[in-house]
This record gives C-alpha cells, sequence and structure tokens, in this order.
C-alpha cells in the first residue's frame, strides 16, 4: 500500500507510555526507554520478522484494569511491544495507519488473536488479555520509538 496516494484522514492520537522487547516470544517483555525499528520489527525483539504480527500494541487502561485481580502485572507482562494511553472513545481498525515522528509507520493487520494452549504469560500472570484486546501491526516504514513519543491514527 503506497501511503503516499491514500487520503488519510486522522482520527486519534495516543501516548507511548512503554517500549517493551524480548529474547524469546511467549514471555513477559522488559521496558527500555527506546527502540530502533526496522522493516521486520523492533530490533532485539523475538516477534521480528516477516509476517504480519511484528508489533504488538496494548492500551493501558486494559492493563490498569487487571491491576486490580495482580497488582503484580506491569509493562510488558502481556508481550505487548508498545503499551499507549488513547485519546478517550477511540478503537483500531484492521488497515489503521499508525505514523510516528521519526518516520515510523505501522498499519494495523489484525485486532486480537488466538490463543491455541496457555502460553507462559498466562501462567506468570493468570490471564492473557492479548487474544481479545491485542492489537497487531505490520511495518510500513521504519523510524525509532521511544516512551513518551505520540503518535497518530488515520483511516481511509
Amino acid at each position: 500500500m503506497d501511503y503516499e496516494d491514500l487520503k488519510l484522514r486522522r482520527i486519534a492520537h495516543a501516548l507511548v507510555v512503554s517500549v517493551n522487547i524480548s529474547d524469546n516470544k511467549g514471555e513477559r517483555k522488559t521496558p527500555v526507554t527506546e527502540c530502533n525499528v526496522d522493516l521486520k520489527g523492533l530490533v532485539s525483539d523475538a516477534h521480528r520478522g516477516d509476517w504480519h504480527r511484528q508489533v504488538s500494541l496494548l492500551d493501558l487502561n486494559r492493563i490498569l484494569e487487571f491491576c486490580s485481580l495482580n497488582p503484580e502485572v506491569g509493562f510488558g507482562s502481556f508481550a505487548e511491544n508498545i503499551t499507549f494511553l488513547p485519546e478517550e472513545g477511540f478503537s483500531f481498525e484492521k488497515g489503521d495507519v499508525i505514523g510516528f515522528g521519526s518516520g515510523l509507520r505501522l498499519e494495523v493487520t489484525q485486532l486480537g488473536k488466538l490463543c491455541h494452549d496457555r502460553c507462559d504469560i498466562y501462567s506468570q500472570v493468570g490471564r492473557c488479555i492479548m487474544p481479545e484486546f491485542g492489537i497487531f501491526a505490520s511495518i510500513k516504514n521504519p523510524g525509532s520509538i521511544k516512551v513518551g513519543d505520540r503518535f497518530w491514527v488515520c483511516r481511509v
């Protein structure tokens, strides 16, 4: 998809509250201050590759809801790469474009996911909310991301 040719309209903004990476799939991710992102995903993250779920995002509000049940939950607990605080009342749709000031562009490719069995996240945290609330995206333009960045969401 050539984003220069599309008539995209900005529909929302959000704040990056945590950037998280891990060495292995299916485990909690560790918060980092910033991260470079190439066409395969977040550098040094286990989920990078040539597929449609290179980056995962999770709304901070979903984590806070879960914290009342399990106070040990924190950023990266659900293996999300980007924990964000959205504008109120906004929800993603497949095909949305996420843009950052660094030039990084993501395209939402999947909302939620199937969990075939209970992964390490489930056993560590007691529940995995990514199947229900996870947002997955592919990289369309490389860049960087850091805590405190604001991103915008566009829709055709």
